[in-house]
């Protein structure tokens, strides 16, 4: 049982840590290099952890714990509170519906997915992760957290992922101005390329975004002239769920 609970522990380093190197996680801990190393194979193995891509020295967590997360999901209140109104979404609009949860302030994670009956209709699937100022569910998010903490977001690295992506500090904090005055999120080709969205927020009882939900469609069905429709539906749709959830 010894080496399980070392493992949880240098699991919930990486997590805290990452992306960390092996020499870092011998000093927290004060174990023998090798014992490190071969823990974090063996998780590695497991599909708990992976390599950084740009420096392959570095740890980060793997999709597993990604993929868990939304399972463990599934038995809480919010995602009970949710099901029932992105079905009727789903059937107002007939795209897409995802339900995303904030995964501390680095990216948002899939948990829930109603698919409409469209030959061609977007796809992501649970456990998918998506940054945050490049999705419509992030910038719902976003917009509802604290000045401090959107600042930390966007002093890090926006990353482009196309032309329309906002890669700007200041355009990002002018956009969820934009999000708040008008309840909802959009999402024009931002991250991927023919994929567009419009979220809105689910908030706890002191108006902190839980989680988004947004309906997900190819950009050739995308039509401005429905889109404050949409966003209103989409918007009705996240206060039911907070109410119930509140419940």
């Amino acid at each position: 049982m010894k080496s399980v609970t070392r493992s949880l522990r240098i699991l919930e380093a990486v997590a805290k840590h990452q992306p960390v190197t092996v020499g870092e996680l011998t000093k927290l801990f004060g174990l023998p290099k090798s014992t490190v190393q071969r823990t974090l194979v063996t998780l590695a193995e497991a599909g708990w952890l992976r390599a950084n891509r740009k420096d392959t020295t570095r740890w980060e967590i793997g999709a597993r714990i990604l993929a868990v997360r939304p399972a463990a999901l599934q038995g809480s209140s919010l995602f009970a509170a949710a099901r029932e109104p992105m079905t009727r979404l789903r059937d107002a609009v007939n795209e897409t519906i995802h339900l995303a949860v904030p995964d501390a302030l680095q990216c948002m994670v899939v948990v829930d997915r109603v698919d409409c009956d469209h030959a061609v209709r977007t796809h992501h699937a649970i456990g998918d992760t998506s940054p945050l100022h490049a999705t419509a569910g992030g910038h719902a998010v976003l917009a509802h957290l604290p000045k401090s903490e959107v600042d930390e977001v966007a002093s890090g690295t926006l990353e482009g992922y196309g032309e329309e992506t906002i890669t700007d500090p200041a355009e990002l904090r002018a956009e969820l101005q934009r999000v708040r005055d008008r309840g909802y999120a959009v999402n024009h080709n931002q991250y991927l390329q023919g994929v567009c969205a419009i979220a809105a927020p689910v908030l706890d009882g002191d108006g902190v975004p839980l989680a988004a939900v947004a309906v997900s469609l190819p950009d050739s069905r995308f039509e401005p002239g429905r889109l404050a429709d949409l966003g209103q539906l989409v918007t009705d749709t996240a206060a039911e769920i907070t109410a119930r959830h509140l419940r």
